[in-house]
């Protein structure tokens, strides 16, 4: 058997002349009012990203790294909504050879809307040229639930969990996953006070799975917390929705309630992230870990 890895990811602009054209993608080509795609171009820009994607950096370094971990298993880069895409990373990998490719997204949490895709793409690409094994779910997984109760132990904050929303209409298995993840890591850590919230809604006009974190906040102030560590365990990097969502609107919004406000570092590409990545391979692929 000859393996190789594709590592996908949701993708993001390499450049503010990239937002547009990015979005459009997202959006299935329906256009974008534009006074969103205005402000959308203003986060980036207040973050700083002119030329250069941060993230896009951050999942070149994990690949890059997981395939140094795995030795002689090939990693590319797929994402869902930028170059390289998901279609390209199959086949390179079929061109290294590779008969068995391993479907992995830096996404811990199944769901329909999000993983299920990645897979569909990943699956018309590689077609009948070889067997794709695909990891739909690692929210349980011992070291990732190990890193983050290693985030938040000891704290004498008040510990909110949180997540990337979905439309409410029907993604039961994503809530499940993500409380369970939460649950685990609030024992491991021996977390006294944690509560769950979403975060990221998009205006789509429907309903989406809350509470929101903006509101969760307040709802905590009210109940008399005044020191707030957020935890994003539905992320792994640092996302514009990490980098916006939570470091500039929830926190100007703890400030406003007078609330001692932190999150946790991502694991980004920290190399004891990575040795989880390739466990998960390893064990999908059956072979014996090196360690």
């Amino acid at each position: 058997m000859s393996a190789a890895v594709v590592l996908m990811a949701y993708g993001s602009p390499e450049r503010l002349t990239d937002v547009p054209a990015y979005y459009s993608d997202i959006r299935g080509g329906r256009p974008i009012r534009p006074e969103h795609l205005e402000d959308l171009v203003e986060r980036y820009r207040a973050l700083g990203i002119e030329d250069e994607s941060p993230l896009n950096a951050i999942t070149e370094e994990t690949r890059a790294a997981l395939e140094r971990e795995l030795r002689d298993i090939p990693v590319f880069t797929g994402m869902k909504h930028w170059t390289p895409r998901i279609a390209d990373a199959a086949d390179r990998a079929v061109e290294a050879g590779a008969d068995t490719v391993v479907g992995l997204v830096l996404a811990p949490h199944y769901s329909e809307l999000s993983i299920a895709g990645y897979r569909e793409q990943l699956e018309a690409a590689l077609a009948d040229r070889g067997e794709l094994v695909f990891i739909d779910s690692w929210h349980d997984e011992p070291g990732f639930v190990d890193l983050l109760a290693a985030r938040v132990r000891g704290t004498h904050a008040h510990v909110v969990f949180t997540a990337h929303s979905l439309p409410a209409r029907a993604f039961p298995t994503y809530k499940e996953q993500l409380l369970e993840t939460s649950e685990l890591v609030a024992e491991r850590a021996a977390l006294g006070a944690w509560t769950f919230s979403f975060q990221s809604e998009s205006p789509t006009g429907e309903p989406w799975l809350g509470p929101d974190i903006l509101d969760h906040l307040a709802d905590l102030h009210s109940r008399g917390v005044r020191n707030v560590l957020v935890c994003p365990v539905g992320f792994v990097a640092d996302h514009l929705e990490i980098r916006w969502d939570l470091d500039h609107e929830a926190a100007q919004k703890a400030r406003e309630l007078g609330l001692q406000f932190r999150r946790i570092e991502m694991l980004n590409a920290e190399p004891r992230f990575v040795a989880v990545l390739a466990a998960l391979v390893r064990r999908t692929l059956a072979v014996p870990s090196k360690a």
